[in-house]
């Protein structure tokens, strides 16, 4: 299967390039293709612009953008990576979204009916966060992150969403939980 990782994080020490790690690795050892779309090393510039917007409504797009969503198009799976901070992603991964999973490419309406226009694909998310989940269960947090990322933008744009891996205390992990992980990583490859 060819799978596409789009990643998020600056600090290439960090929890999330180890989970990253355990992806590619996993998915490697399954005999699965893997390209990685690092956008922070690809210094990917997330802000959308009126040139971007007037471009998306004539199906045009910036180079740099139609290259990303030919990698999406190779791809029969999708995995995102990144931390959730301020309860949400960051920006840079947010700009991505905007930037790339453009209308005409990712959705579309017809008639006034949102349609999605990834399906075929499967998509897999895996988060961090410093809460632990009884936190963010107690205040809906976590009711929140899915609706606005997993129906908001993976299964809108028609992604087939296998899984959604929330990692939580990632400020705080220990040894056995990280095994946890990864075992988790690569159970929700199978």
């Amino acid at each position: 299967m060819k799978h596409l990782i789009i990643y998020a994080h600056p600090h290439a020490g960090s929890l999330n390039h180890f989970l990253k790690e355990t992806a590619v690795n996993t998915l490697k050892k399954a005999n699965h293709e893997v390209r990685i779309r690092d956008l922070y090393e690809l210094n990917f510039n997330p802000v959308l612009s009126l040139e971007d917007m007037a471009g998306q409504r004539k199906g045009q797009v910036a180079p740099l953008v139609g290259e990303e969503q030919k990698h999406i198009e190779w791809a029969e799976a999708i995995t995102f990576i990144y931390p959730i901070w301020w309860t949400g992603m960051p920006a840079i991964m947010k700009g991505y979204i905007d930037r790339v999973m453009s209308y005409g490419f990712a959705y579309r309406y017809d008639q006034g009916i949102q349609k999605g226009l990834l399906s075929g694909k499967q998509a897999f998310v895996v988060n961090t966060h410093g809460k632990s989940k009884a936190e963010y269960s107690a205040n809906g947090m976590d009711t929140a992150l899915r609706l606005t990322s997993d129906t908001g933008i993976y299964t809108y744009c028609g992604l087939d969403l296998k899984s959604h891996l929330f990692f939580d205390k990632a400020d705080r992990v220990t040894e056995e939980t990280l095994k946890n992980w990864v075992a988790e990583i690569e159970r929700m490859y199978l």
